[in-house]
């Protein structure tokens, strides 16, 4: 399995999908066996709920950079 690809599809279904991202934040197991359609072993659901929460942290950090960046060349 393509741990990567897996992380990918995630991130891509949390970004259109709203209840997706909700159930993700409370129950991430879930959101990734309803996006894969597959009961995955839990070191591959571990790796992947990791990568999903540091690109998500990534990208809510780049946002807010920037939006100071907006603030400072105003």
């Amino acid at each position: 399995m393509d741990v990567k690809e897996q992380i990918s599809k995630l991130l891509e279904e949390i970004s259109k999908n709203p209840e997706i991202k909700e159930m993700f934040e409370k129950e991430p197991v879930k959101a990734i066996e309803k996006v894969t359609g597959i009961d995955l072993p839990d070191d591959v659901v571990n790796k992947i709920i990791d990568g999903v929460k540091a690109k998500l942290t990534i990208d809510n950090v780049s946002k807010a950079a920037d939006v100071l960046k907006g603030v400072f060349n105003s």
